[in-house]
């Protein structure tokens, strides 16, 4: 979830640093999420893991289809959701219902094959590869976010572009990136969502490719012109260009942190 609030300079996104002996991502700061449950949808999953790691409930009144409500009694609902109840029963005993409709789609990133083989998890085992859908939607008025001191440890609201220029402080990974240099071209929320209506005209997976050859680790994103003959892994080459595959095409491990950086001899801004 790409959670936005506004700001005197245009908008903040929220982020979530993870636990540093999380079996994924470990210490990174990275937007709320987590995976579906069984029969969850991705819309519900998105604004379910958002009020457990963050406390913000995407609701409404599910007798008159109010606009998303702010209630008293949101901590004992989001501890009963954390505890295992189903978040769709749940939130119906307050008569309330997820308020999926908010939610725009921006993106969807498909781990690595060979990063998942390559770097085992703490067990020894093979890292589990994620299909993630990220969605945005603007903080509703009246919440503000706490972090959950269960999977994530501290939070932080930031503009995109001093999120970039600190990538190495908060640890971030290439999908944070990439989304923070796609909000950094946006103005203001209203620009952010008119983008995100626009990108989910045109939908395609990023499933990076691990180039092993050159001077350490370097992911090629669909667009790359190295990405069908000079990456390794499973590939999802793109059968059109949307228009948001622009800009930097992949990304480089330098000084412990991950650069966007354009590929060599392209014209494009780094």
């Amino acid at each position: 979830m790409i959670l936005l609030r506004r700001a005197p300079a245009g908008f903040e996104v929220f982020l979530v640093r993870r636990r540093k002996g999380a079996s994924f991502m470990a210490s990174a700061f990275v937007f709320p999420g987590g995976g579906a449950e069984p029969g969850e949808d991705a819309r519900t999953a998105a604004a379910r893991e958002l009020f457990e790691e963050a406390g913000i409930l995407l609701a409404k009144d599910d007798t008159n289809d109010a606009e998303t409500l702010e209630l008293p009694s949101l901590a004992a609902l989001r501890k009963r959701i954390q505890d295992g109840a189903n978040s769709v029963n749940a939130l119906a005993r307050a008569g309330l219902a997820w308020s999926t409709d908010v939610l725009v789609p921006w993106a969807h990133w498909i781990t690595p094959s060979l990063e998942s083989a390559a770097l085992p998890s703490a067990d020894g085992r093979e890292r589990p590869r994620f299909s993630a859908r990220f969605f945005v939607c603007e903080l509703p008025p009246g919440q503000q976010p706490q972090f959950d001191d269960i999977e994530t440890v501290e939070q932080a609201w930031v503009r995109p572009i001093d999120a970039l220029a600190h990538a190495k402080q908060l640890a971030l990974p290439p999908p944070q990136v990439r989304i923070c240099w796609e909000l950094a071209e946006c103005a203001t929320i209203d620009e952010v969502m008119v983008a995100g209506r626009a990108r989910e005209d045109e939908p395609h997976p990023i499933l990076p490719r691990v180039r092993t050859t050159g001077d350490g680790p370097c992911l090629l994103l669909p667009w790359d012109p190295e990405y069908a003959e000079g990456g390794s892994g499973d590939s999802a080459p793109m059968a059109y260009r949307p228009r948001w595959a622009r800009g930097p095409s992949r990304f480089v491990m330098e000084d412990a942190a991950w650069r966007h950086v354009a590929a060599p001899g392209s014209t494009t801004p780094g």
